[in-house]
Order: C-alpha cells, then structure tokens, then sequence
C-alpha cells in the first residue's frame, strides 16, 4: 500500500473488508483539523455510503489492510 497522507484524505473512498450491518463502502468527509495548528492530523470523519451514518476514526485505522482497502471494491 502507498503511504497515506492525512492532508490527502478527504473524499477517498474505502472498502470495510469484515462490513458490519451491510455498511461496507466510506467515504472520508471530513479530516479533523487540531485545535493546536501545529498539532498533526490524528482523526477523520467516515462516512457509510449506503445509510450516511459517520463515525470518526484516527486516519492510521486505514493504513490497517485487515480492516480496510483503498477504494471501493
């Protein structure tokens, strides 16, 4: 996998490889900006495409391939 850069991330999509209550496909909606500006990312905004439902997530979840794979496949 590429290494991710959490400046990057908004928009990209992600497929859940164990989906849970047929929430399979996401999108990253928003990245969390902290409230120090000098502060790394740590967190972003999913959301379920199919049931819009978001959850937030620290962006170095996704760099996990038992959990999740770039794009939607």
């Amino acid at each position: 996998m590429n290494p991710l850069n959490p400046k990057k991330l908004l928009l990209t999509k992600w497929t859940a490889v164990k989906p849970v209550a047929k929430q399979k496909h996401f999108l990253v909606s928003r990245v969390i900006q902290p409230v120090e500006p000098t502060a790394p990312i740590e967190s972003v905004e999913i959301e379920a495409v199919l049931t819009k439902a978001t959850q937030v997530i620290a962006w170095r979840e996704l760099q996990d391939a038992g959990v999740w794979r770039q794009g939607w496949v």
